[in-house]
C-alpha cells in the first residue's frame, strides 16, 4: 500500500468518523480512528441497552467488517458484539444513526458478520470517504 493512499484514507476515514459521530451526537473525544496495517474506528456511545444496563455501548468499524455494535464487558475481556450493520462498509451517517436507534429500541437488526475484501480496497475507501473532507455530504 502506498503512502499516498494510506494518507488519503487516514484523512477520509477521520472525516467520515466525525460525520457519523455528529449524526449520533458523540463528542470528538468519544471517537478514535487509525489506519495502519488495518483501518479501524471506535465511537463510544452514551446510551446503554436495557438488557446490558451495566455495560457501555460502542460502535466499532473496520475495513474488513464495517460497523458493528458491541457492549464493553470487563476490562481485559473481549467485547460482546450484538449487531452488524451489514453489506455496506461505509454507510451514510444517517444510516448508522438508524442502525443504532434500532438496536437501542430493541428492534432486530439482521445480519451475520460481513467480510469485505481488503485486497486493493483502500483506494476505493479513500475515494468514497474523501467527500466527508470537503463537506459535500448532506447527511452531516
Amino acid at each position: 500500500m502506498d503512502a499516498d493512499t494510506t494518507d488519503d484514507l487516514s484523512r477520509g476515514l477521520a472525516a467520515y468518523v466525525h460525520a457519523v459521530a455528529k449524526a449520533l451526537d458523540v463528542p470528538v473525544e468519544g471517537t478514535t480512528c487509525e489506519v495502519s496495517d488495518t483501518a479501524t474506528a471506535y465511537l463510544a456511545l452514551a446510551t446503554r441497552l436495557a438488557n446490558y444496563p451495566d455495560h457501555d455501548l460502542m460502535l466499532v468499524w473496520s475495513e474488513q467488517h464495517g460497523w458493528e455494535a458491541a457492549v464493553e464487558t470487563e476490562p481485559g475481556v473481549v467485547t460482546e458484539v450484538i449487531a452488524y450493520f451489514g453489506d455496506e462498509p461505509l454507510p451514510e451517517p444517517g444510516q448508522v444513526l438508524a442502525f443504532v436507534r434500532a438496536i437501542v429500541e430493541g428492534r432486530h437488526w439482521g445480519g451475520s458478520r460481513p467480510t469485505f475484501s481488503t485486497v486493493d480496497n483502500r483506494r476505493e475507501l479513500a475515494a468514497r470517504s474523501s467527500r466527508y473532507i470537503t463537506g459535500r455530504d448532506s447527511d452531516t
